[in-house]
């Protein structure tokens, strides 16, 4: 299929005239206008008719993207052979756009211009950057760039258990979810869901409203631009899981983005992971981008002198950047990206008794960190049949450790280099569950890149190698926070992040701008002491101050006039217990947000402390 996609001003048409292939429609279709429209020129083409379901539902969602990008008002979908020289017969080209008509007209405004008619028409365009776009739509080509790896994750059969902090394991389907509802939606989600987003997620309203990230239209879809306080609370989550694994005894490395296509080991490694990449030219040479640490740490790895008593070795880096050519269908704000950010830890370790301590180790780390986001979640563990049998107590020395249900996959055989990973997930507002924190044994990738280390006696040997991200990648990471606080929202909570996370921990309103000389003298105050803080003082009323603060989920709005001047206190509206007000010295202000911000990392804000020298970063 073939797209020509123009945003316009205004797009008349008139039907002249019926080719042998004209479908028959009345009167009063055969011409028609629209404003402020995406007009989609589209060609059906031959390929199409192995799969007018599918090629239809791409359509949409190409269609949806720029749609939403350039705001137009409503679809104008246009029949135009012109685009291409090889056409799908016209029975199913028209069964395709009216598919593209049925399922766009569930949430746009939609005018199907007639199809097999010679027309007339008359379009203004706008002639922005994003005006004129073109897409092509290929699902051949896209079924051939699929690694080896997603095609076996498509064929894998699961079976599906549920094991208790008891230790019982039960069939899913025989468990009582009637507990547990956030596991039930994480399991009808992995068992029958799909990653295709069939609306926005609440949480890219409220990345775009709070100023944190934004769509980039210069760039490939699932590249996105970080405003200030989103590139605060970025850098944040990143010191904060980089402090966590250096403490645990990981070393910090940085490596290439991009690896030679033709690298016999990487070659190899790339159709045993389950990801589409980029690829780069350079000369007569192919490079990809990498989608994790891997490719780098193998390759020091291989050229490391190691003992057995080095072991284990860990090494780590804070991937910037990594890249992934997701689907456009399932590219859904933070929550799945194409250019990300991801905290990437490998592990050598001597043997699978030392992979099992390590792995206990790892896991407990992500459950600290989960605890730190102040995030539920479900727990998911996958694994080779045989190896969960073997390792049954292990098993359950995890589920006792996060002393709740989890949800178990069990393979028959070994698609992937790993024989068992866990994964700590989130549900969001769609009832779709993205992962965070997750660790894998890998039996393959040391022998496959000649990993090795010397043993007690002197023979080489080859260690089992654990893939680690702790906190999963950092962008997913806000995304699980501000869908969380959606629901809360939903269910009369306010909604906040954990204050060591808010980009203005303090918010100060004066009663009046006379009180504006003491209300900086609070905010030096406040500010020596590592708090975020910062002064309302636009020329605007003290509730509208408040309500804006409200809006922008400050955790503490201090509120300073002449009695609090006199009194040496201050009144403070405290988020955390529905918006109370107290009456607190600074001193038990500043004792109240150390110990909320105990053990995680501090940044200064990057914005002018006054709001009134505050540019907006959206119209």
């Amino acid at each position: 299929m073939k797209l020509l996609l123009i945003h316009a001003d205004y797009i008349g048409y008139d039907a002249k005239e019926k080719t042998k292939f004209a479908e028959d429609i009345p009167e009063e279709k055969k011409s028609g206008e629209a404003e402020e429209a995406l007009v989609c020129f589209v060609a059906i083409e031959k390929k199409d008719e192995k799969a007018p379901e599918k090629i239809a539902e791409k359509a949409c969602l190409e269609i949806e993207e720029v749609f939403a990008k350039v705001k137009a008002q409503r679809i104008v979908l246009y029949p135009y052979a012109h685009l291409s020289s090889s056409l799908a017969k016209p029975k199913v080209a028209i069964e395709i756009l009216k598919k593209i008509e049925k399922l766009l007209s569930e949430k746009h405004e939609i005018i199907r211009v007639p199809f097999g008619w010679y027309k007339a028409f008359t379009l203004n365009c706008k002639g922005h950057p994003l005006a004129e776009l073109s897409r092509e739509i290929d699902i051949e080509k896209e079924e051939e760039e699929i690694p080896k790896a997603l095609k076996a994750e498509k064929r894998l059969k699961s079976e599906w258990y549920i094991l208790t902090p008891e230790g019982k394991l039960i069939k899913a389907e025989e468990f009582d979810f009637s507990n547990y509802p956030s596991l039930k939606i994480f399991y009808e989600y992995e068992t029958k869901g799909t990653r295709l987003m069939d609306r926005e997620p609440p949480h890219i309203a409220l990345m775009r409203e709070h100023e944190l990230v934004d769509y980039e239209p210069g760039s490939d879809p699932g590249n996105l631009r970080w405003y200030p306080k989103g590139t605060l609370i970025k850098r944040l989550l990143e010191e904060h899981v980089t402090k966590l694994i250096i403490d645990y005894g990981g070393m910090e490395v940085e490596t290439p983005i991009m690896y030679d296509l033709a690298h016999p080991q990487l070659s190899k490694y790339l159709n045993r992971f389950p990801a589409r990449q980029y690829i780069a030219k350079s000369g007569d040479k192919e490079y990809f981008l990498r989608f994790a640490a891997c490719f780098g740490q193998y390759l020091m790895k291989r050229d490391m002198v190691i003992s057995y008593k080095h072991l284990p070795v860990k090494l780590y880096e804070l991937t910037h950047y990594s890249f992934r050519r997701e689907q456009r269908g399932e590219l859904a704000g933070l929550k799945r990206l194409r250019c990300f950010t991801m905290p990437d830890m490998h592990t050598l370790c001597k043997d699978m008794q030392q992979a099992k301590e390590e792995f206990i180790n790892q896991f407990k780390l992500a459950m600290r960190w989960m605890q730190d986001l102040e995030l539920e979640y479900d727990v998911a563990i996958r694994f080779v049949k045989d190896f969960y049998f073997e390792n049954e107590d292990f098993v359950k020395q995890l589920a006792k450790l996060v002393n709740k249900p989890i949800l178990i996959e069990l393979w028959d055989e070994r698609f992937f280099y790993f024989v068992m990973k866990f994964e700590f997930s989130v549900n969001d507002a769609l009832n779709k569950a993205a992962t965070l924190s997750t660790v894998q044994i890998d039996v393959e990738n040391a022998e496959r890149f000649g990993i090795t280390y010397v043993d007690e006696k002197g023979d080489k040997k080859t260690p089992i190698l654990l893939h680690a991200s702790i906190s999963g990648g950092i962008d997913r990471n806000l995304y699980a926070l501000l869908e969380t606080q959606y629901l809360l929202a939903k269910n009369g909570k306010k909604p906040m992040l954990p204050t060591w996370l808010s980009p203005t921990q303090v918010r100060i309103i004066p009663v009046s701008l006379e009180f504006l000389n003491y209300c900086e003298k609070v905010l030096e105050e406040l500010e020596s002491q590592d708090i975020r803080v910062d002064i309302d003082d636009q020329d605007i009323t003290m509730q509208k101050k408040i309500r804006n603060a409200e809006k922008e989920w400050i955790p503490y709005i201090v509120v300073i006039g002449e009695k609090e001047i006199k009194g040496n206190t201050l009144s403070v509206r405290i988020r955390s217990e529905g918006g109370k007000q107290r009456t607190m010295t600074k001193e038990e202000l500043v004792k109240r947000i150390k110990e909320e911000t105990q053990g995680k990392p501090f940044r200064k804000l990057s914005l002018p402390k006054k709001l009134s020298l505050r540019p907006k970063f959206r119209g």
